[in-house]
């Protein structure tokens, strides 16, 4: 299996698809987390933690990656995440306002598995569009 289909499974059969159990074999026992999460630390099983909040509160989650580079044992991703709010997420109350925020992920794959993820999002826009921030102005 390439490096990106091990990303790309990530996202289709774990994320998207719900099986969150997946994640213990996609995700080396020694993985670690380079993308600050409040609460979390930097661990597989917060990674776990994490998916199934944000698929908690969002009704109809999904992350779909756009487009995929591989160089190496790296691999990035350039991915949009949509969902409605229906539930709390993050100490935001439910909105029912929709996400639509484009991300990037690059993860560090040996052995068929993921061993590092640094991610890069805009936190102020998710903000925004769940109505904890101020809007854009204009």
């Amino acid at each position: 299996m390439a490096n990106k289909d091990v990303l790309a499974r990530m996202y289709d059969e774990a994320i998207n698809g719900g099986n969150l159990d997946l994640i213990d074999e996609l995700l080396s026992d020694d993985f670690v987390e380079h993308e600050e999460f409040p609460g979390l630390d930097n661990t597989r099983d917060s990674v776990k933690t994490l998916f199934g909040v944000a698929q908690g509160a969002f009704a109809n989650f999904r992350m779909e990656p756009t487009q995929f580079v591989s160089e190496g044992d790296l691999v990035v991703a350039w991915v949009r995440m949509k969902g409605t709010h229906t539930g709390e997420f993050m100490g935001i109350p439910a909105s029912g306002n929709e996400l639509d925020l484009e991300l990037v992920d690059m993860v560090r794959v040996r052995d068929g598995q993921i061993v590092e993820h640094w991610g890069v999002s805009d936190s102020l826009a998710m903000m925004q569009q769940l109505g904890a921030a101020p809007p854009p102005p204009g």
